[in-house]
């Protein structure tokens, strides 16, 4: 460690490396582990290798109207002559208002481009099932007759692609093999749907596979259509707050905050003002009392305590009253109280119940400072009177 790194801070730079480990541990341990029946999700948000960032921001670079679209498929535009509906994979089937209201939108004349066997629950006339295993690598399929959506691309490759399950007459299999289509066209009301049997031809890691790029843009149309990519269905439903909550980036927030506020609780320790802290001198007279009464605790010598009180306090007042120091108790009282108007009864319950401890064998502590006490006061008493007589003459 450090020269300049005290005790203190290497135990809480220890510490704040701990939790972080700690933290990165859970992460891994809470994220959700990866299938082999998934190839990834492609989002127009993500630049992994199964996402769709780079085919969205393509469309933008050839002047496409692009959007993406986090709104129910309710709010769809119902003048949709002109407008194209991305569906890549999406997460779940939707509800039947979601299946209703993508019909009225094909059907005035809009283009949804369906992806997965997933999209084919959504958009009409259309039926697919998941691949049950998939395959990484991909495979390469041949046009299988002339269409719009087969020029300047007369092979596509695919990976994993879903099994279209569908046999209605107006439904013509562009791309694929005799019994397994995976590109499909056929038009409902005064718009069309192309369902496609995966992703992958619009994924950022296959999308300059051959063929990909064309397929791409033949599904999209002309420059002049308002492209809506959906997002709704990845769960983003209207914010992007709302996608990433579903990512690893909340915990890296959180990981960073911890780190932050361990790095400013350091700064302000060590940039704070210094306070050097009160030591208690050696010569004062305290000590010596805390020491005395440290040594008659130990020893047990509260008889000893209540001696020395005692006899300092009748001598003085002996002294005082001008009697014999060997006066019986209640001839000192009797003159105490009648010099200084004590009573009479509490001083001689004092000073019989100190002659009584002084000599116990079983001394109890408490009362023997109850008594040092009262011998404390009335020696005061006297002491304040002394005083008084002294400035009086």
């Amino acid at each position: 460690m450090p020269a300049f790194l005290d005790s203190g801070d290497r135990r809480l730079l220890i510490g704040a490396v701990i939790v972080m480990v700690l933290l990165l541990g859970l992460s891994y341990a809470l994220a959700p582990a990866p299938t082999q029946q998934s190839i990834g999700y492609p989002s127009s948000y993500s630049a992994d290798w199964g996402g769709a960032k780079a085919a969205f921001l393509l469309l933008k670079d050839l002047g496409y109207r692009v959007e993406r679209w986090g709104a129910s498929p309710e709010d769809l535009p119902a003048e949709s002559g002109n407008a194209v509906l991305i569906l890549a994979d999406p997460f779940e089937g939707g509800s039947s208002d979601d299946q209703a209201a993508i019909r009225r939108f094909v059907s005035a004349g809009g283009r949804v481009v369906a992806i997965g066997g997933t999209a084919a629950k959504i958009v009409p006339d259309a039926a697919a099932t998941l691949v049950p295993d998939w395959n990484p690598q991909g495979k390469t399929y041949s046009a299988l007759l002339p269409s719009p959506l087969t020029r300047g691309a007369p092979e596509i490759t695919m990976v994993a692609p879903d099994e279209w399950t569908a046999h209605a007459s107006s439904q013509l299999a562009v791309y694929g093999e005799e019994d397994k289509p995976v590109v499909v066209s056929y038009r409902v009301g005064r718009g069309e749907v192309i369902w496609w049997a995966s992703a992958s031809p619009l994924t950022n890691g296959s999308i300059r596979e051959k063929g990909n790029l064309a397929l791409f843009l033949n599904s999209v149309g002309p420059q002049s259509s308002r492209v809506l990519w959906d997002e709704y269905f990845h769960g983003a439903r209207g914010s992007l707050a709302g996608y990433f909550a579903e990512t690893p980036l909340p915990w890296a927030a959180l990981q960073i905050v911890l780190a932050f506020l361990a790095i400013l609780f350091t700064f302000s320790r060590r940039a704070g003002p210094i306070h050097v802290p009160v030591g208690e001198s050696r010569l004062s007279p305290i000590e010596f009392v805390e020491t005395l009464g440290d040594l008659y605790q130990s020893a047990h010598a509260s008889p000893a305590a209540v001696g020395v009180a005692y006899q300092r306090f009748r001598l003085s007042l002996s002294r005082k009253l001008g009697v014999p120091t060997k006066a019986k108790i209640p001839e000192l009282c009797r003159a105490a109280a009648a010099r200084f108007g004590w009573p009479e009864a509490p001083l001689l319950d004092t000073l019989a119940r100190s002659e009584r401890a002084m000599r116990s064998l079983n001394p109890d502590e408490k009362e023997a400072l109850e008594l040092v006490r009262r011998l404390h006061d009335y020696s005061a008493q006297i002491d304040g009177r002394r005083q008084t007589e002294q400035e009086i003459r």
